[in-house]
């Protein structure tokens, strides 16, 4: 028969010594050398070594822990207690330095005795946020952490999943301030490429221009992280017309508003200069944009004036990716090119200018870094030779080049692909209109 009082006293005074008195040479005389514990804390060994570890532990992260035995209750050869503790995290816990953090904790741990020691043990126990992490949310900051796994997670969820160890909500307790910061930081973030993305928006054309005999079509598909791709047309004297693509280093807000700032620059000074001359426009932007963007930062800029009657195409370049003339009948694709220093590098750039004509059927590509610097899963880029081999193969009549193109792309680079870099497309296309 079962000594019910005798095995609560033990447990008792064991309780005492440990964790009152902080006695930890008590758990030689209480726990047996192959005692087992559920759950097992993971790294330590078994029996009394074990649990003086753990204990320990415990005492080094909260030496002025209080612990409070609220019920014992014994059946048989087991005892059960209930009991409440709080602390402040002063020394440091699995690696997470001191925080300062005030916590309460509460559970229930049955041992199993023989021989008048314990043999195994069962322990529940929860963890409450500590009063630091409830002031933060009583006093507005951002409603409870909504659980992992939902589009608009704030915090991850260690509370409330299955059985998570109790070592691990303490240090996910403890940590809360960190969680909360991080998860800030990705909020601003994508607040900031969201507001990046409306920047660039708003400065892409809302119209594309359709001169008699000419096809245009833009084409854009920004990646997530949005970068500063740009493209532009401007209506000129003599119904000539001005096209640019570009692209401002960088990522987000700084390269969006770069691009944004280059593209009015350019518009403004093709205007105003009223020249035939896109070097010259590039030379004017290159000296306004010296003064204005980070010096760490640049834009590449290829700049066309289109004679639209003509099929003239006068062009400048400004380190810009070189864009690809298809003739018709030909089986390869003319490279336009023209030296030149991206804007913003060095002061007084002058810029090559080269002129190219287009007849019926015949088009031109100009295009971003994004398309020829995809890469496919074995890692493989999808390149310049490439492209240019694609735009020499692509028939007219097969439709449209982008499309063409973009479906090559996807093609290259299978399902799944999470796009790098913006991807920006231009075509001019001189259709029989002018014949």
């Amino acid at each position: 028969m079962w000594d019910e009082e005798k095995n609560k006293a033990l447990v008792r005074w064991w309780w005492e010594e440990v964790w009152i008195k902080g006695n930890l040479a008590a758990t030689d005389e209480f726990v047996a050398p192959d005692y087992v514990d559920h759950p097992n804390l993971p790294g330590l060994p078994p029996g009394p070594e074990g649990m003086k570890q753990a204990l320990s532990n415990y005492r080094a992260a909260v030496p002025e822990l209080q612990a409070t035995l609220d019920d014992i209750l014994a059946e048989g050869d087991r005892v059960a207690l209930r009991w409440s503790a709080r602390g402040t995290h002063l020394g440091e816990w699995l690696g997470v330095p001191p925080t300062g953090q005030h916590f309460t904790m509460s559970g229930i741990t049955i041992y199993r005795l023989a021989e008048g020691k314990a043999v195994e043990g069962w322990n529940s126990i929860e963890v409450n946020p500590t009063e630091e992490e409830q002031q933060w949310l009583t006093e507005g900051g951002g409603g409870w952490p909504r659980r992992s796994g939902s589009s608009d997670d704030i915090l991850p969820a260690t509370e409330g999943d299955t059985s998570p160890p109790f070592w691990d909500v303490i240090t996910h307790n403890l940590t809360w301030h960190f969680r909360v910061a991080e998860a800030q930081e990705r909020e601003r973030i994508e607040q900031e490429l969201q507001f990046a993305w409306r920047i660039q928006q708003a400065s892409l054309p809302k119209e594309v221009p359709e001169p008699e005999g000419w096809q245009i079509t833009p084409y854009y598909q920004p990646a997530r992280e949005v970068g500063g791709d740009f493209y532009d047309f401007f209506e000129l004297e003599d119904d000539r017309l001005g096209v640019v693509v570009g692209d401002a280093t960088g990522k987000g807000v700084p390269a969006a508003l770069v691009m944004t700032a280059t593209s009015s620059m350019l518009r403004a000074a093709a205007r105003a200069l009223g020249t035939s001359s896109p070097g010259e426009v590039l030379a004017h932007v290159n000296e306004a944009l010296l003064a204005r963007i980070p010096p760490n930062m640049f834009v590449t800029c290829f700049y066309a004036i289109v004679e639209p009657k003509s099929g003239r195409l006068r062009y400048a370049n400004a380190g810009h990716d070189l864009p690809y003339l298809r003739r018709r009948g030909g089986d390869d694709a003319e490279e336009l090119r023209a030296r030149g220093m991206p804007l913003g590098l060095m002061p007084e750039t002058s810029y090559e200018e080269k002129v190219a004509s287009l007849s019926e059927g015949e088009s031109v590509l100009f295009y971003s870094d994004g398309l020829v610097e995809a890469h496919d899963p074995e890692g493989e880029m999808f390149g310049f030779p490439r492209l240019r081999r694609l735009v020499a193969e692509y028939a007219a009549e097969e439709g449209s080049l982008v499309d063409f193109l973009m479906d090559e792309l996807r093609s290259f680079t299978g399902d799944g692909w999470e796009q790098e870099d913006d991807v920006a497309l231009v075509t001019l296309q001189r259709s029989a209109a002018n014949r």
